[in-house]
């Protein structure tokens, strides 16, 4: 299938604010675009791109004082599968992990594994080590925070949102991620464009989703503890530890954001 796909950002600023923004598709769907997605801002300005450390794409830009916007517009050409389920996959030993995913059982910003090990524990520890044992995690995240818009926070952390019971994707994610760290699973947030294809009407407004990638027999799969099924057109734009490594748009210094626009849709 083919997607439109993209992203519309528009600021006011009281001074030139230097910017990073996190908006392409990452390198790893790359292949998929028919049209890439390039950033493109209004007045434009010089742009310089990167890759941090996690792969991930990056720009940077220093915005002028006044009305600024950012946006993307591309064409995604994708199979239309749904996310990949495997029940029997069994996790790793800590010992036999590759050194590569050891970062993905720490603790981060927004996954206090400190504080929630004990707990994690006394949920899962009887589960079967694997695929079972994330399902059970995803299960219980889903059903426990209960998601609202209205309910975002930047500074809410696993252990927050375990005990107010309340959330937007991400703090589904960094539950879940929180959970399976501490179970011995590696776990990375990711966010990205999650298409409505195939769920029923009416879909809600366009919006950037988070999910979550956990390693079980040597590769990374994914699982979203937010809507807790299979869903359709997921486009990956960027992984990390947690929301702190990927901000969509990171701004240094006051601003307010007066737009902003997600959409992804299938053509014909």
């Amino acid at each position: 299938m083919r997607i439109s796909l993209g992203c519309h950002f528009r600021y006011e600023l009281a001074q030139p604010t230097p910017m990073i923004a996190m908006l392409n598709v990452h390198y790893s769907r790359f292949g998929d675009l028919e049209r890439p997605d390039y950033l493109i801002t209004s007045p434009a300005v010089p742009l310089d791109s990167y890759r941090d450390g996690y792969g991930n794409w990056c720009t940077r830009l220093v915005a002028p004082e006044g009305d600024f916007s950012l946006s993307t517009d591309g064409i995604f050409r994708d199979p239309g599968a749904t996310d990949p389920v495997s029940p029997d996959l069994k996790q790793h030993l800590v010992e036999e992990l590759p050194f590569e995913t050891l970062v993905f059982l720490l603790g981060s910003r927004y996954c206090d594994t400190d504080l929630l090990s004990e707990e994690a524990w006394r949920l899962f520890g009887h589960t079967s080590p694997g695929w079972a044992r994330v399902e059970a995690i995803c299960d219980f995240v889903h059903q426990h925070i209960r998601f609202g818009y209205e309910q975002a926070s930047a500074t809410r952390t696993a252990s927050q949102a375990l005990a107010e019971g309340r959330g937007v994707c991400r703090d589904f994610t960094h539950l879940a991620i929180t959970f399976s760290r501490c179970m011995n699973i590696p776990a990375r947030y990711c966010s990205g464009y999650l298409s409505d294809i195939g769920e029923p009407e009416p879909h809600p407004p366009g919006d950037f989703a988070a999910w979550m990638e956990v390693y079980l027999a040597g590769q990374w799969w994914v699982f979203d503890p937010r809507n807790n099924a299979p869903r359709i057109a997921r486009i990956l734009i960027a992984r990390g530890r947690d929301a702190a490594d990927v901000p969509l748009v990171h701004t240094f210094g006051q601003n307010r954001l007066t737009e902003f626009q997600v959409w992804t849709e299938e053509m014909e």
